[in-house]
C-alpha cells in the first residue's frame, strides 16, 4: 500500500489537465484497495480518530478523471454518474453479504464487511467504512467516508452523515457494538463510542450540546475537535429551557440529547439482532 500511496501523492497534485490513462489506471487500483478495506479514510491510534487526507484527496480525484456516463437501466431505473463512479460488483458470497432486493446502493470505493445485512433501500456512499456482522436497516444512510464497526445496528431512516470536505475533518464514527435508533442522525464528524445506544430520533451535531445524566456533565465539540459520545452511553432525545424572557414567557424549549444510563444487561437484552434475521 505505500508504493500506491507514493505513486497517489504524486498524481494528486497535478492539475485535470494533465491527468491521462496511468492517472486512471492508478485511481482504479485506488477504489480497489478501498473496497477491499486495505485503505480507509479514516483510522484510529491510542483511541483517537484521524482522517487519512491523502484517501480522501484521491476520493476527489476520481471525480476530476471522470466522464459523465449512462450504464445500462436496471430494469425500469436509469442512471448517470462519472464513469470512475460505476459500481462495481460485491463479493457476496465470499463475504457472505446479504443485499435484500429493493433498491440497496453500494457506491464504489466502499468498503463492506463480512456477514453484513443491507435492507433496502438502504445507501452506503462512496468511501464508506462498514464492518463485519453489521446491519444496515431500510432507508439508512452511510455517508461517504463514515466508518461504521463491527456488530453494529444502523435502524430504518437513520442517517450517518459523511464528511468527504473539509479534507482534513474526520467523519462521521460509529465504534463497535453501537445501535443507533430509527430516524437519528448522527453529522458533522461525530464519533460515537463503542457499545453507546442512541434513542430513535436522536440527533447529533457539531452544535449539539449532550447532558449528562448519571455524571452530571456535559459533552460538546470544542477547540476544534468533534462531539464525542462516550462508550456504552445511552442517549434520549430531550430539551432544555430556552432562558431569554420571550422564550421564558412562551415556554420554549431547546433540543438536547440525554445520557439518561450506561449500557446494562437489560439494554442489551434489548437491542440485540436476533441471529435469525442472518
Amino acid at each position: 500500500m505505500e508504493a500506491l500511496r507514493a505513486q497517489l501523492s504524486k498524481e494528486l497534485d497535478k492539475p485535470t489537465e494533465q491527468l491521462d490513462q496511468q492517472s486512471r489506471a492508478l485511481f482504479d487500483q485506488f477504489m480497489l484497495a478501498m473496497a477491499d478495506g486495505k485503505l480507509r479514510a479514516a483510522y484510529c491510534v491510542d483511541g483517537q480518530w484521524q482522517a487519512d487526507t491523502l484517501v480522501k484527496r484521491a476520493i476527489l480525484l476520481g471525480f476530476r478523471l471522470g466522464r459523465l456516463t449512462l450504464p445500462e437501466p436496471a430494469g425500469p431505473l436509469h442512471f448517470s454518474d462519472k464513469d470512475t463512479m460505476m459500481p462495481p460488483r460485491q463479493p457476496y458470497l465470499e463475504r457472505n453479504l446479504r443485499v435484500v432486493p429493493g433498491g440497496t446502493s453500494i457506491r464504489p470505493g466502499s468498503y463492506v464487511g463480512r456477514n453484513v445485512t443491507l435492507m433496502p433501500p438502504a445507501f452506503i456512499n462512496v468511501g464508506a467504512y462498514v464492518d463485519d456482522d453489521t446491519m444496515i436497516d431500510s432507508h439508512a444512510l452511510v455517508g461517504s467516508c463514515a466508518q461504521v464497526g463491527k456488530r453494529c445496528h444502523i435502524s430504518a431512516a437513520a442517517q450517518l452523515g459523511g464528511v468527504l470536505e473539509p479534507i482534513g475533518q474526520v467523519p462521521v464514527v460509529i465504534e463497535d457494538d453501537v445501535f443507533v435508533g430509527g430516524n437519528c442522525g448522527v453529522y458533522e464528524g461525530t464519533i460515537v463510542r463503542a457499545g453507546a445506544v442512541l434513542a430513535a430520533g436522536t440527533i447529533l451535531t457539531r452544535g449539539t450540546i449532550v447532558y449528562d445524566l448519571v455524571n452530571d456533565c456535559q459533552y460538546a465539540a470544542r477547540d476544534g475537535k468533534p462531539l464525542e459520545i462516550p462508550a456504552a452511553a445511552v442517549l434520549v432525545p430531550g430539551s432544555r429551557a430556552a432562558k431569554s424572557p420571550f422564550a421564558r414567557e412562551h415556554g420554549l424549549q431547546l433540543y438536547a440529547p440525554l445520557i439518561v444510563k450506561y449500557r446494562d444487561q437489560r439494554t442489551n437484552a434489548s437491542t440485540t439482532l436476533e441471529e435469525a434475521l442472518r
